[in-house]
């Protein structure tokens, strides 16, 4: 009797199979590739190291958290765009009319092509900030700013692509 149910158990374990991920990605096993567009800033008070440095992060997060190849061009999935706004103002006022915090935002616009399931592609501006204190110049903290920046855009970016969050 032991054996009988030791079977039936193991019978309906093989017929039941489970999709995890611990990235969270939900990429269609028939994609093979990715490629990256070079993302140009079109925003006027951009860093010039800006482009450059959104564009190898984004690539190096599909390499480290997916099986896909990196090609040049014509990928399975597809990313193209430009950096469309980068610009920081006070926030914080205080009772002397001066600012206590500032905010560097970017703006990122994505153009996505799955070349295997056109349901999935989209046209999106991505936006995200990080506040810095007054008493700090911008070009002190704006490295930092910008790699903190960049994750979130890129996690946002990579979210909306490829999982299922």
């Amino acid at each position: 009797m032991k054996k009988l149910i030791f079977l039936l158990t193991l019978v309906s374990f093989q017929s039941c199979t489970v999709k995890y991920s611990f990235t969270g990605t939900s990429i269609d096993p028939e994609i093979k590739s990715v490629s990256i567009a070079y993302f140009e800033s079109v925003a006027p008070l951009a860093k010039p190291t800006l482009s450059q440095v959104f564009t190898e992060a984004l690539k190096d997060r599909f390499i480290q958290q997916t099986n896909l190849s990196l090609v040049k061009t014509q990928g399975d999935i597809q990313f193209s765009g430009k950096i469309v706004d980068y610009q920081t103002r006070p926030v914080a006022i205080q009772g002397n009319e001066t600012a206590a915090l500032n905010r560097l935002t970017i703006s990122i616009e994505v153009e996505f092509v799955n070349l295997k399931d056109d349901t999935k592609n989209f046209k999106q501006k991505f936006s995200r900030f990080q506040d810095y204190s007054a008493g700090q110049s911008l070009s002190s903290v704006e490295d930092n700013l910008i790699e903190q920046i960049n994750e979130q855009l890129i996690q946002d970016i990579f979210n909306k692509s490829v999982s299922d969050w």
